[in-house]
Order: structure tokens, then sequence, then C-alpha cells
């Protein structure tokens, strides 16, 4: 992938951050938005974990066949540098790149704590900012990022 190629990605996922905003979040949004992505996954037949949250409280988690523990590791490691810092794991990974930076080297973070790999997205309520992330993990990451992506436009639509 080209500097220019993860520049237009960089733009575009930073859109859909601003597009992908709530009237509002409860436990029950986080609820259904969980099993929407268990519904897509479903269809697909994707093993994935799927993990939501309302502020640090895990509210929806379920793990597909095909999973692993591991893919709990990777959800707590994406989660951390969404609230980190304040944008989806993919995008955070994404602007290292851009820069042609390592993540990890660029913040100094350790690897078993932060990963800025796809998957996790901030959850945001119009004139609140972030309240909650929605994750998934078991595929590349562009793919766990586009289902998060996927499931959120269907749930605000």
């Amino acid at each position: 992938m080209t500097t220019d190629d993860v520049s237009a990605l960089v733009a575009e996922v930073e859109q859909q951050e601003r597009e992908l905003v709530l009237p509002r979040f409860t436990h029950d949004d986080a609820w259904r938005l969980g099993s929407l992505l268990v519904e897509l996954a479903g269809e697909r037949d994707l093993p994935v974990t799927i993990d939501v949250r309302k502020g640090t409280q895990q509210v929806f988690h379920a793990a597909r066949e095909g999973t692993t523990p591991d893919n709990d590791s990777w959800v707590e490691r994406k989660v951390r540098v969404v609230y980190r810092f304040g944008a989806s794991s993919f995008l955070v990974g994404l602007r290292a790149r851009a820069k042609g930076r390592d993540f990890s080297e660029q913040h100094g973070l350790p690897l078993q704590e932060y990963a800025a790999h796809g998957g996790a997205f901030p959850v945001r309520v119009e004139g609140v900012g972030i309240v909650g992330v929605v994750t998934v993990s078991g595929l590349a990451q562009a793919d766990d990022h586009a289902l998060v992506v996927e499931a959120l436009r269907a749930f605000a639509g």
C-alpha cells in the first residue's frame, strides 16, 4: 500500500467517524448493536469475537465458533487504543503508517496492552462524545473494521 493509499484510507476512516454519531446509546442499544453484529457474522459464517461497551462496562460479548481466548486479548488491546486516542483502532494505526512509523514505537506503548489494528470503533453520541466502544476481532484488520462500520451504519440507519 502506497503512502497515497494510506492517506486516502485515513481520510475515509475519519469521515466514517464523523458520520457515525448516534443520538443516544443505552445498555439496550449496546445489546441490539452486538446482536446485529452476531447476526451479520452468522449469515457469513465469520469466526469473530464481538464486544460492545458503554463506558468501561462490557455490556455485550459473544465469541463465535472458530475464535479463541486470544481474540479476547485483541479486543482488550484495541479497546485501550480507542479510549486512549479517541479514535478507532484502525485509524490510529493508519495514522502511524501514514507517517512511516510503527504505532508501538511511535507511542512507546507495550504491544501486550495496546493494538492499533482495525476492529474497535468509538461509539459517539451527539453533543456528548465517546460513550463506548464496539469491537470485532477474528478477521483481517480492515475486515474487522468494515464489519463494525457496516453494523453501525445499519444500527444508526
